[in-house]
């Protein structure tokens, strides 16, 4: 069985909603082959959580609101705490370097949320999972404003694209 392991930080109605979208097309019936674990960022910071859930896991969804320009700082917080213990390796030039552990190629996905801008968001997770030698699997979800109907439709898309591609 493959593990998804979806780690979020939905303080926000907004960012609450595109969680159970996302986790609703993670979970679709259809998908056979493929458990799925979510866990709140916090999780970390409180001691519940260490790298042996990121290391178990097979696939990983990122859910974050954009703070002050950046990913939340419960979500940094996990990737501060795990991020030499799960693999990650900087070369010079600031990419995964040959010494990126087993986590190598593993797929992620990643939405968020923002009044006004998500770029220094994404940019951020993108830089440490790039550190991390992940590689993308779908589209990154900016969603913008008010949740709307498509972006809970992109969301459990998103979901339901990361968990099949697992079991493929």
């Amino acid at each position: 069985m493959q593990q998804l392991l979806v780690i979020h930080h939905a303080p926000t109605h907004n960012v609450q909603q595109l969680l159970e979208a996302a986790l609703r097309g993670a979970n679709h019936p259809d998908i056979e082959g493929v458990e799925v674990t979510s866990v709140p960022a916090l999780a970390w910071a409180r001691g519940e959580q260490d790298e042996t859930v990121i290391q178990e896991a097979d696939g990983y969804l990122f859910i974050t609101p954009a703070n002050f320009g950046y990913m939340s700082g419960a979500l940094k917080h996990v990737f501060d705490s795990t991020f030499l213990k799960i693999g990650g390796s900087l070369s010079a030039e600031g990419n995964a370097s040959d010494s990126v552990g087993e986590a190598r190629r593993r797929l992620y996905g990643l939405i968020v949320h923002g009044r006004y801008d998500t770029t220094g968001a994404v940019r951020s997770v993108e830089g440490i999972v790039g550190g991390l030698g992940w590689r993308r699997g779908g589209e990154i979800l900016e969603a913008l404003g008010d949740v709307t109907p498509e972006h809970l439709e992109a969301a459990e898309d998103l979901g339901a694209t990361v968990a099949i591609q697992l079991v493929d």
